[in-house]
């Protein structure tokens, strides 16, 4: 038979004027994603093409590592073209942008529905992959959230980590108070032109910026009001936070130890880790929006998922290398998360040794099994398609916000703003 197939390789090679090698690679299973970050999501998938080859010989993955923002204008583009052609296999979406690709472009990508257990992850994930029943993601890093704290600037202020439980955002401005009255730090960084904090809190309550049918819900959505109102409260006490401007002065307040705590996505925990201040670091649930119905302690900032390509000419592949990896192979979760600190949003990852393991750097807490314990946790909500619209009408009005202008107008102003600009 493999003779057979050689004078029929040879055959065609001499037909169409193309090389036995050609043929052969042509023939391989080759399947092509799209990502960004290679030290991270670059980084995760080639160990997952490794354990998918070692049991199906003729795989080959091959990663293309793109800026985050040149990918998503290469995808853009591509799709609205009409044209597949130069089109990966799976590519990177981060969960914001999701609803917006699936409902822009129907028919660009693969249902997973069936080929994928999606009972086995955690439900806000599916969920935001999700139109009308068909469920088109291959979840992957979770933005479940946490405080951050130094415990050693906490613990002079009287602050231990069992005070640190069921916190409240009220409760948390007062700690912020008496830390930088007993420590001279600022409890956070502050950046008043990014509104991440504002989604944390929504999401901590099951709400979004808009409703499950994907209209805003912003002008008499009573947890937005208390969202944002929070927010203003949080910015109009100037003495528990350092005003910020960007990535790094963001991630420079706490690394260089100048403030005392950072609420933000669990993907934060190696950038805390590279500053080397092991064994004074602790991290507890984020606090809860005050006399909110349905407020939790859990929430999401960030995280993204893998696509299937409609187009694919390695479709079934795709599917099948993602389901038995990505969607099964609870030992894999382990190594990214020890290797990459990934955690995966697969629950049954959670049962895994690292999971299980304490951090000296985190004064021996279980940490990925606290975040991943919160994963469970998190709301599911529609993100929609126009959360970056909506970010830029709260910023537009947070400076007024910080100076005591009025909740009701500014809420006013950002429901017309989005309204203006989704039309």
């Amino acid at each position: 038979m493999d003779r057979i197939h050689s004078r029929l390789r040879r055959a065609l090679a001499l037909a169409f004027g193309v090389s036995l090698l050609s043929i052969a690679t042509a023939s391989a299973a080759e399947v092509t994603v799209w990502c960004w970050d290679p030290n991270f999501n670059g980084a995760t998938m080639k160990e997952a093409g490794e354990r998918y080859k070692a049991k199906h010989p003729d795989f080959t993955l091959n990663v293309v590592d793109f800026a985050k923002a040149d990918l998503e204008q290469k995808l853009q583009a591509q799709l609205a073209s009409g044209s597949t052609q130069g089109l990966p296999d799976i590519v990177l979406i981060e969960d914001y942008g999701a609803q917006k690709y699936l409902q822009s472009f129907p028919g660009a990508f693969e249902p997973l529905n069936g080929k994928v257990d999606y009972s086995a992850f955690a439900p806000y994930k599916v969920e935001l992959a999700t139109v009308n029943g068909q469920t088109y993601s291959l979840p992957f890093d979770s933005g479940v959230t946490g405080l951050f704290y130094r415990s050693d600037y906490l613990g002079q202020a009287g602050y231990d980590a069992a005070a640190l439980q069921d916190l409240t955002w009220d409760k948390l401005i007062e700690i912020g108070k008496a830390v930088k009255e007993k420590t001279g730090h600022p409890l956070l960084g502050v950046d008043i032109n990014d509104a991440g904090i504002v989604r944390i809190m929504l999401q901590s309550a099951g709400k979004w910026y808009f409703t499950p049918d994907g209209k805003p819900d912003i002008a008499g959505s009573p947890t937005f009001k208390a969202a944002l109102g929070t927010y203003a409260k949080l910015l109009q006490a100037t003495d528990i936070y350092k005003p910020v401007a960007g990535w790094n002065e963001y991630t420079g307040a706490f690394v260089s130890g100048e403030t005392a705590a950072v609420n933000t996505g669990v993907w934060m925990t190696a950038t805390i880790k590279a500053a080397n201040q092991a064994g004074k670091w602790g991290v507890a649930p984020i606090p809860k929006l005050s006399d909110v119905e349905g407020a939790t302690h859990a929430s999401n900032l960030g995280g993204s998922s893998w696509y299937v390509l409609a187009s694919s000419g390695k479709k079934d592949e795709a599917v099948d290398f993602l389901a038995e990896i990505w969607g099964k192979d609870v030992d894999f979760y382990q190594k990214i998360l020890v290797g990459q600190g990934a955690l995966g949003s697969l629950l049954a990852a959670r049962n895994g040794e690292a999971y299980k393991a304490s951090d000296d750097y985190f004064g021996g807490q279980p940490v990925w099994q606290n975040f991943s314990d919160w994963l469970a946790a998190v709301p599911a909500v529609n993100y929609g398609i126009f959360t970056n619209e909506v970010d830029a009408a709260i910023v537009a009005q947070a400076p007024a916000l910080a100076k005591g202008g009025s909740l009701d107008d500014a809420i006013a102003a950002i429901g017309a703003q989005v309204k203006q600009q989704i039309q």
